[in-house]
């Protein structure tokens, strides 16, 4: 597993199947920031649905261990994500941005659910 770092992000960033293997790994979370409409058409098995908007008013929602593995649709929003979080305190060691976005999670066949 490679995840990549640009300077000045407090953020990894890493793949689909980056994130897979971590999840199997038992110790990090999916956060989904997509709007409501987005996330009901599906999402990451098991993810958590708080939009980009209210992270910095619900960071007290995120799990307080393992990694945070934030996913939108196209890896925009969910950098931003990240930046907000890591804004709010969390540690940049536990944040992470699926770079590939949603579509392509369901498009590999990775584990997804909608309601």
């Amino acid at each position: 597993m490679m995840p990549r770092q640009e300077p000045g992000e407090p953020y990894k960033r890493i793949s689909v199947e980056e994130a897979k293997e971590m999840i199997d790994g038992g110790n990090a979370s999916v956060i989904d920031v997509r709007q409501p409409d987005e996330w009901s058409s599906g999402h990451v098995q098991g993810a958590i649905h708080i939009p980009v908007d209210d992270i910095s008013a619900r960071v007290s929602e995120l799990p307080q261990d393992g990694d945070l593995l934030f996913i939108c649709a196209a890896g925009a929003r969910s950098g931003l994500a990240c930046e907000f979080a890591a804004a709010m305190g969390v540690s940049a060691d536990r944040l992470y941005n699926i770079e590939q976005g949603t579509p392509v999670w369901i498009e590999k066949g990775l584990p997804t659910e909608s309601n």
